[in-house]
């Protein structure tokens, strides 16, 4: 395993090696979390942790714990608490997107079927909710409210706006609830568990909700360049469920205020029949080529910015050098 921090020359050597280290031994305990006697489980637990991933929230766990004694055993618990919660949550949208791959292999529910993959996220979210109380009520209140917004948050994505919500702010709470409030814990948690205060606690927490919807956004622009091939999702999957992100909304923003030929031709093909790989390949050449992808890296980068301002509020050690660099690299990414 490489350091996820090599790819960042300015970042202090001793903290790469460290964050390394604990990420190995997060590695093992997140297969060992997953281990148990039946066998199905056992296989169907194991299908998207080994298939790889950034483990993006267990660094920024062990980020936040730097700050304090991030080698404590407790820091390593929440790293693969919150991982485990993320995987859970994968699992469960896989089966409400109907998307056929993640992460480079084919998804849990197109192996096993939808039961199979909804009661393997359910026995994650036990794994990890295991750990919590191992942690302490504070932590237990602190995953218990994050899986409430996780959960509300592909509710809402799935319902849509209201008649009078705006449809921006819509979209906006749920990459808050969907993204951001994990990247928001994981941060609160590596504070809490190092020792690092209630007030580097404090500034995780705020720069988590800002850096998770720039990273989502972000994600609605590689969704579009992107191919399979890199980013282990095939391009579009969200337009063929008709599940709006920025790009979408901002085309069709600019339809309602003045329409052209161009965006006519989008929205249409927003609101007409994706099943055929081709039609769905045709709107997303579209789209790539439209100035809304362009719009939204910028929103990215502007929430980029407010969250590096937050950071600023830490000590001035190692560890918040590297958050700066893993914030710009949330948003300037390839996979």
């Amino acid at each position: 395993m490489e350091s996820p921090l090599s790819s960042f020359p300015d970042v202090d050597e001793q903290l790469s090696e460290d964050i390394l280290d604990c990420l190995s031994a997060v590695e093992q305990r997140l297969g060992d979390a997953v281990s148990v006697s039946e066998s199905l489980m056992n296989w169907t637990a194991r299908h998207l942790l080994e298939a790889g991933g950034k483990r993006l929230r267990p660094l920024m766990v062990l980020l936040a714990g730097a700050v304090g004694d991030m080698r404590r055993e407790e820091v390593l618990d929440a790293a693969c608490l919150v991982e485990l919660t993320h995987l859970a949550s994968l699992y469960h949208d896989d089966v409400m997107d109907s998307a056929p791959t993640r992460r480079g292999t084919t998804s849990a529910h197109e192996v096993w079927g939808n039961s199979v993959a909804i009661l393997t996220g359910d026995f994650l979210f036990a794994r990890a909710s295991g750990l919590s109380s191992r942690l302490g009520p504070d932590v237990v209140a602190l995953h218990a409210r994050t899986f409430e917004r996780l959960c509300m948050g592909q509710l809402h994505e799935t319902v849509g706006p209201g008649p009078e919500d705006d449809p921006f702010d819509h979209y906006l709470s749920v990459l808050s609830d969907k993204t951001a409030s994990l990247l928001s814990a994981a941060g609160e948690l590596g504070a809490i568990t190092s020792g690092a205060g209630s007030e580097v606690a404090s500034v995780m927490r705020a720069y988590g909700e800002k850096a998770g919807v720039a990273f989502q956004l972000a994600d609605d622009v590689l969704d579009l360049r992107s191919d399979a091939r890199t980013s282990g999702k095939n391009p579009g999957t969200d337009l063929r469920e008709g599940i709006p992100t920025m790009p979408t909304l901002l085309v069709r923003r600019r339809h309602a205020e003045r329409p052209d030929e161009h965006t006519h031709e989008i929205v249409s093909r927003l609101d007409g029949d994706l099943t055929e790989d081709a039609d769905l390949a045709a709107l997303v050449d579209l789209l790539r080529r439209d100035p809304a992808v362009g719009d939204t890296l910028e929103m990215a980068h502007s929430l980029e910015r407010e969250a590096i301002e937050i950071l600023e509020h830490l000590p001035d050690v190692p560890a918040r050098s590297a958050l700066i660099d893993v914030t710009r690299g949330l948003v300037d990414r390839d996979v």
